[in-house]
């Protein structure tokens, strides 16, 4: 089960950095084909389609863009010949020519299967890939709303996965609970409740804008959080639509209002947010640095330690910042020995090559250099370990992002890293 879940979140974060992908590509010509096709659907309809398609685009006056519509529906066609019948979860495709940075052209071709079922067919040529299908299932995880109120003014947050967003605040003059004089305690007192009272409608009117949606609530709970009992009030004041006070999961009581009062009231209605993502993340790094803190020796961190930890299989927890840029070098030296060298792309570039310790010459790349975490999205489990994937949304993710590398590990037993070989290998400007 705890594997299933792994997979499940490396093949979410596969097809985030896939969108992201596939929306920054800029095509040559309408030559970009996006295909999406639904559990119950025919692999034979949309290759029957296709063949249509073809013989219309033999029909395009322009022949470069010809040549590159034709080429894309033939790559489509044999991607879909890799599959019999349709996946139990649909089918993605996209294929067609894009334009690289160097100003060349480039085919790629993409096919997989969704990690949740599709129900909408899609087929389009155009001068950019359509991923809104692909977007749309990143966005199914249930959405928390975050009410936190103050004296000062009131903000409104949502919580969903691993993200946590600001979606609106405003700030909100008040009256203290004493009077600067001109006026009788009487008086001054019912000016205060009345303002106190605005605010209160003010929130709850918003709080309907921000959280219902067509008649429809876009949340699957809320969580009001304030101080001076701000939030209670809003609660039982039959101001506050009845819609939104039934889905009510929590009320806390914080010491800030804004940004610091909305990290609070997070971790305060942690219980009540279990099985949402931004809070199990938050467990687990601050398990993390919890392990560090009592200094038990069972936890590494760093691109080095963690993968030697690894191939000794120790590594417990392997945790990974989602969007660590360091790539994987595999070198050939000039004896004939094979090396893995890891280093963030902008530096390979800056300093050229990499250069062999014992005898001065450049060392060759035996492999295409590919991302670290694409590498340990797929060859993790063979150690032993569970790969944790993580996001700089939260404190304790900027604290581990900024301060440990982005990648560390739990571990089962404490190793000894100070007793490893010096490298034998360098680049141009430094050692790794």
């Amino acid at each position: 089960m705890k594997n299933d879940k792994m997979q499940e979140n490396i093949q979410i974060w596969k097809i985030r950095r896939l969108v992201k992908c596939l929306d920054s590509a800029k095509g040559a010509g309408t030559s970009m084909i996006s295909i999406a096709i639904p559990a119950k659907g025919q692999i034979s309809h949309m290759s029957a389609m296709l063949t249509q398609e073809y013989g219309t685009a033999s029909n395009i006056k322009s022949s470069i863009n010809r040549r590159s519509v034709l080429s894309a529906i033939t790559s489509t066609q044999q991607r879909l010949k890799l599959y019999p019948r349709v996946p139990p979860n649909g089918l993605f495709v996209y294929a067609g020519t894009i334009c690289t940075d160097e100003g060349k052209e480039k085919r790629i071709a993409f096919d997989f299967e969704p990690h949740k079922p599709i129900n909408r067919s899609r087929y389009v040529c155009d001068d950019k890939f359509h991923t809104e299908d692909l977007s749309a299932l990143l966005m199914c995880e249930s959405m928390f709303g975050f009410i936190v109120m103050d004296g000062n003014g009131t903000l409104f947050g949502t919580v969903a996965g691993n993200t946590r967003d600001i979606i609106h605040r405003f700030t909100v003059d008040l009256p203290k609970k004493h009077s600067h004089g001109g006026q009788s305690a009487l008086r001054f007192s019912r000016l205060r409740d009345e303002k106190r009272h605005n605010y209160i409608r003010k929130v709850a009117e918003m709080a309907v804008q921000h959280f219902i949606t067509n008649d429809k609530l876009n949340v699957t709970g809320l969580v009001l959080a304030g101080s001076a009992d701000f939030q209670t009030e809003l609660g039982q004041s039959g101001l506050f639509d009845w819609r939104l006070a039934v889905k009510v999961v929590k009320m806390v009581d914080v010491s800030y209002g804004g940004e610091n009062g909305f990290n609070q009231a997070i971790d305060l209605a942690a219980e009540s947010l279990a099985n949402v993502k931004f809070v199990q993340e938050k467990r687990l790094i601050q398990r993390y640095f919890d392990e560090i803190s009592q200094d038990t020796g069972k936890y590494c961190f760093g691109t080095d330690d963690s993968l030697k930890a690894l191939e000794l299989g120790a590594v417990e927890t392997l945790i990974v910042w989602e969007n660590l840029e360091v790539m994987r070098y595999v070198l050939r030296s000039s004896v004939g020995d094979e090396i893995v060298v890891h280093s963030t792309q902008d530096r390979v570039k800056c300093q050229g090559s990499f250069v062999d310790k014992r005898t001065g010459p450049r060392m060759e790349q035996v492999e295409e250099p590919r991302l670290l975490l694409e590498w340990l999205a797929e060859r993790c489990h063979t150690f032993g370990a569970t790969l944790e994937l993580v996001t700089n949304q939260s404190q304790e993710g900027v604290q581990f992002c900024k301060g440990f590398g982005g990648i560390g590990g739990l571990l089962r037993y404490t190793v000894d890293f100070s007793t490893t070989d010096e490298d034998e290998f360098y680049s141009d400007d430094e050692d790794f």
